[in-house]
């Protein structure tokens, strides 16, 4: 890989869902990370948690790709959906079960 950059875009190509977080999908290490793995569990999505603690240098450079300053962040096919609030919002509307299909 020749910047971090090109290491998110690969882990972002090769997986229908993303989740950056704080812990691992079993694991949440935050309320926030722990929030959108419920409700994608919930939804039987299955997805790839990405844990940004374990790598330093992902946990910066997943903010500056998305130009989103906080963890969680919610990739689905390729697209930056957001953060906890939204996942959220959008899941209490009916728009996430939407996207996900």
């Amino acid at each position: 890989m020749t910047n971090i950059n090109e290491k998110i875009k690969d882990i972002i190509s090769k997986n229908d869902v993303v989740l950056f977080m704080k812990g691992t999908p079993d694991m949440p290490q935050c309320g926030f990370s722990m929030t959108v793995t419920n409700i994608l569990k919930q939804l039987k999505v299955k997805f790839n948690g990405i844990d940004v603690l374990a790598d330093p240098e992902i946990r910066q450079g997943i903010k500056d790709f998305s130009n989103w300053p906080t963890v969680p962040q919610l990739y689905v096919k390729g697209e930056f959906i957001g953060g906890c609030d939204i996942a959220k919002e959008m899941y209490e509307k009916g728009e996430l079960q939407k996207l996900l299909k």
